[in-house]
């Protein structure tokens, strides 16, 4: 699972246009990606925003920060990833790779169905995975001006000229 979010990861701090390779591919950044009723998609790549399947998906679905919605009776034939995006699958619909979600819940209607591996950590703290390493930067940083700032601020002398 970790690979996996570690890929969706890798995969959006890329050119998110340039994985658009066909026509029926969907890339958005803050905004609704909607396969409409009749309509199909390949793959879905979205940030900070909603993905709604009203048709069908025949390629891979990647959303990071925002929410899937799949209708009744719906197919993606590839797999789902999310981190800190709630998945929410309707009466009948099926997903046939794996499914992994991080940092949000799925919430699987009566008949849905998920033919892979599903791999759902619905602690918020997984979102945290990515900013781990910006994380352990900046608490070096804070550690090295703390040391430097220390050993160079002198105490004020008290009366009777003791120094503490």
């Amino acid at each position: 699972m970790v690979r996996l979010l570690l890929a969706v990861s890798i995969f959006f701090a890329g050119a998110l246009p340039a994985f658009a390779h066909s026509s029926h591919d969907r890339v958005a950044i803050g905004s609704t990606i909607t396969v409409a009723d009749g309509d199909t998609a390949g793959d879905i790549a979205c940030l900070f925003c909603t993905v709604r399947v009203h048709g069908d998906v025949k390629g891979d679905i990647a959303v990071m920060f925002g929410s899937i919605t799949v209708d009744s009776g719906r197919n993606v034939s590839g797999d789902v990833a999310g981190l800190g995006a709630n998945l929410a699958l309707g009466e009948g619909a099926e997903i046939a790779g794996d499914v992994a979600i991080a940092g949000a819940d799925a919430t699987l209607a009566p008949g849905a169905m998920i033919h892979g591996d599903r791999a759902i950590a619905p602690n918020r703290l997984w979102m945290l995975l990515p900013f781990a390493p910006l994380l352990i930067l900046a608490g070096v940083v804070w550690l090295i001006i703390y040391i430097v700032r220390r050993n160079r601020y002198q105490f004020p002398a008290y009366p009777n000229g003791r120094r503490y």
